[in-house]
């Protein structure tokens, strides 16, 4: 039996994903896309939240999805991060998608530049599933170099937004991208992030959800991050070790680990 490793200790990666169509135009989905009226009533008998902040669930706008719906009432864990990832962030991103994939668990992320290009195509190279939440519209791809990553996944897996066709993109879109990732999934692992970073919105609303959350190990022992400590007293807040942390807080059972 292979054993899970140690996502504290990233073993090289085998490759960095890098989209090989750079150039030409993206082409967005036609007849295929879904419009829901709210992500209360795409959560239905799927996930809960604690009841106080299920009236604000209810007022949310309504979403936009292409591919598979039926993704978000599987096992569903967001792993996140900042957009300029160091090499040991980008490793422990792979490994952790790869092995919730092999796990079956449905791997969510942001199609941002870094840690979520790293996860989303880790888990499509290991034959698993997953679900992108961009903070465009459907009919536009940013940032422009993974408007091929973008394709394949509303083609074979499922793409969701909450803004609609045709709309301006703010910066305020990326913020609320990081709220509904923490709603559609489980759990979330962040695997690197600053002070700063986008990513904390979505631990702060993993919080007020009740959704697990779990912070890397490397990012809790960082003395030059204040962010963790602010987060590690909630209840809901976990250091993330292993995979298996993350399969046994989501009740989701380990595989027959093989090497590979």
């Amino acid at each position: 039996m292979h054993h899970l490793q140690r996502l504290d200790r990233p073993s090289t990666p085998r490759s960095t994903h890098r989209s090989k169509r750079v150039g030409g135009r993206y082409t967005p989905p036609s007849s295929e896309l879904v419009q829901i009226t709210s992500l209360k009533s795409l959560l239905s008998g799927v996930r809960t939240v604690v009841p106080s902040q299920q009236e604000r669930l209810e007022s949310k706008d309504e979403l936009w999805c292409v591919g598979d719906t039926s993704l978000v009432a599987q096992k569903c864990v967001a792993i996140v991060g900042t957009r300029e990832v160091s090499a040991d962030g980008r490793a422990r991103s792979r490994r952790l998608a790869r092995e919730l994939a092999l796990a079956g668990v449905v791997v969510v992320s942001g199609l941002a530049k870094g840690v979520d290009t790293e996860a989303l195509t880790a888990a499509i190279e290991a034959g698993g599933r997953v679900v992108a939440v961009i903070g465009t519209p459907i009919d536009k791809a940013y940032p422009a170099e993974n408007k091929a990553l973008q394709e394949r996944i509303y083609r074979e897996h499922l793409l969701v937004s909450q803004f609609a066709p045709g709309e301006r993109v703010f910066p305020s879109n990326f913020p609320e991208r990081n709220k509904l990732m923490a709603a559609l999934s489980d759990a979330t692992a962040i695997i690197e992030a600053g002070d700063t970073s986008g990513t904390l919105h979505q631990a702060a609303e993993c919080v007020r959800l009740g959704r697990v959350l779990f912070i890397a190990k490397n990012v809790v022992d960082d003395p030059t991050l204040q962010w963790p400590k602010r987060f590690l007293p909630e209840p809901t807040v976990k250091t993330l070790v292993a995979t298996e942390d993350v399969l046994r807080a989501i009740g989701a059972a380990s595989p027959e680990w093989r090497s590979k």
